[in-house]
């Protein structure tokens, strides 16, 4: 019976995935930054839930610590722990900024760092990390949340060639917005005296609201394909894009290149 780690177990798409890779016989270490969010997953017998946080090294080292007396193996790591934050950069907060790099960056090389020995030691493992179309394009309002995407991309690729000896498989999981919990969580810069910035706003949530509207079938898909991944690691490093809006974008991008793209985007987006 295969074992997973799931980052962000609580709640979205990383309750979902979690739910799936039980009712498919795995074993899952569902963890989370607060176990009072556990209450629907305490039915599944192969299900169990720590407490971690992944923006803290000490609490990360304290849970893995508590996994592996329970669990002698891991065959899998999905590091889907993430928030957005939309905001213009003049307008942004510290706070917010220090929170999003902390999660959705630094959480990822927390956890892979803390996980790397135990992949090691065994002489297997799978690091799934999972970014975003934000991970492979620049949209407007992405200034925070495709900036960390983006250095999961980079730092995924190089960590696998470290992990190459050991039998260690590295991949990303692109895609766009799907129905989950997630864009109603997202952090916000609030209206100000700048028309334009809140023009520009209104636009974007009007976008993205009608994307993740219309995606009816799309976390359905990118769960199914994480199992799928999950159980055919790949032995060199992939990246994988999942749905329409995700592979339109990348491709889009590669034949237009960056001057062009950005053009197309002005005037999609903000009719310029």
């Amino acid at each position: 019976m295969k074992t997973v780690l799931i980052t962000g177990a609580s709640g979205g798409l990383g309750k979902l995935t979690t739910k799936h890779f039980a009712d498919n016989g795995w074993n899952v270490i569902a963890t989370m930054i607060d176990l009072d969010l556990a209450e629907e997953l305490k039915g599944y017998p192969n299900v169990k839930c720590y407490l971690l946080d992944v923006t803290s090294s000490e609490n990360i080292e304290k849970a893995k610590n508590e996994i592996l007396k329970d669990f002698k193996t891991i065959d899998v790591v999905i590091n889907n722990a993430g928030l957005g934050y939309r905001s213009f950069v003049e307008l942004s907060e510290d706070s917010k900024i220090d929170t999003i790099v902390n999660v959705n960056w630094l959480g990822v090389v927390k956890i892979c760092r803390a996980f790397i020995p135990v992949f090691r030691e065994q002489n297997f493992g799978q690091f799934i990390n999972i970014t975003s179309i934000a991970g492979l394009v620049n949209l407007p309002l992405g200034n925070f949340y495709h900036s960390t995407k983006q250095a999961v991309e980079s730092f995924s690729e190089c960590m696998s060639y470290e992990l190459l000896e050991f039998n260690v498989s590295v991949c990303t999981v692109q895609f766009g917005n799907a129905p989950t919990d997630f864009q109603k969580n997202v952090a916000k810069c609030g209206d100000c005296n700048i028309p334009s910035y809140n023009a520009m706003m209104d636009a974007i949530n009007e976008i993205l609201n009608k994307k993740t509207d219309k995606n009816k079938n799309l976390t359905s898909t990118i769960i199914n394909k994480l199992f799928d991944i999950a159980e055919n690691p790949s032995k060199r490093y992939r990246k994988y894009t999942i749905g329409f809006d995700a592979n339109f974008m990348k491709y889009l991008r590669r034949i237009l290149g960056y001057r062009l793209f950005n053009s197309v985007i002005k005037k999609m987006v903000l009719k310029k």
